[in-house]
């Protein structure tokens, strides 16, 4: 199973702990936001990875090398300029289509600033029953940017805030806003159907995607521990529940 973490932003949100570091290598409990994310992955049965790097890029090479790559086979994406999360992933298209075998396996995209408790294998297993080009954790909490979902849980907009007009690109019934973990099982079929170039949003290709029909879907993890690790506020956060044992998987 394959999967690529998402690493190369500024880290801009976490500053003064990215002034000399990239994100990847800020700590939580000891540990590197990289590292934990690896650790999720490989024991989910992920053995090949892509990071995308950028900021202090050489710096995340260096951390893999002398950590003999956390026993995985593990590549680099380098971006000159950010590529933001589509552009990313479709600059590590071929990482992801080096076979026949690979042209059939969904794979996982994670962001390296979240943590979690979510089920990689039981998603994975969704995502497939339901032949999604897409699955999307998510979680009914509150958040600056919704994701909207129809009465079968397929994509169908997206609101900014509660109180904000939504953005449909297809109707629905019945719309239900929730709230998006970083974390996505994707079909590399996807990349066949990426009309988008240079920087651009995974999200806005889910958007026109899901206008065309595609299958863009909801996994709720509404019962999952679950972190956004792009603050320092929460990263202490973060390091009370591992220490404490609420989040006891590190």
């Amino acid at each position: 199973m394959k999967a690529m973490i998402l690493a190369a932003g500024l880290g801009t949100r976490l500053r003064p702990l990215t002034n000399d570091r990239p994100k990847a290598l800020v700590t939580v409990a000891g540990h590197t936001l990289l590292e934990i994310a690896l650790n999720r992955l490989r024991a989910f049965g992920v053995r090949e990875v892509i990071v995308n790097t950028h900021h202090y890029a050489d710096m995340v090479v260096d951390y893999l090398k002398a950590n003999d790559n956390f026993g995985m086979r593990i590549e680099i994406s380098r971006e000159e300029i950010l590529l933001d999360t589509g552009g990313g992933l479709k600059q590590a298209a071929s990482f992801f289509l080096d076979s026949n075998e690979s042209l059939q396996q969904p794979f996982i995209l994670h962001n390296v600033d979240v943590i979690s408790n979510i089920d990689l294998g039981r998603m994975m297993r969704f995502h497939t029953e339901h032949a999604a080009l897409a699955t999307l954790a998510v979680q009914d909490r509150e958040t600056s940017r919704y994701l909207l979902f129809d009465e079968n849980g397929q994509l169908c907009g997206r609101r900014a805030g509660r109180d904000v007009a939504a953005e449909l690109v297809r109707p629905a019934q019945e719309v239900q806003a929730l709230a998006f973990s970083g974390i996505h099982i994707i079909s590399p079929r996807i990349f066949t159907k990426m009309e988008e170039a240079g920087a651009f949003s995974i999200i806005a290709t889910y958007m026109h995607l899901a206008a065309q029909g595609e299958k863009i879907i909801a996994f709720r993890t509404d019962e999952c521990y679950w972190r956004d690790l792009g603050r320092p506020e929460n990263i202490m956060q973060a390091a009370q529940d591992i220490n404490s044992g609420i989040y006891p998987e590190i």
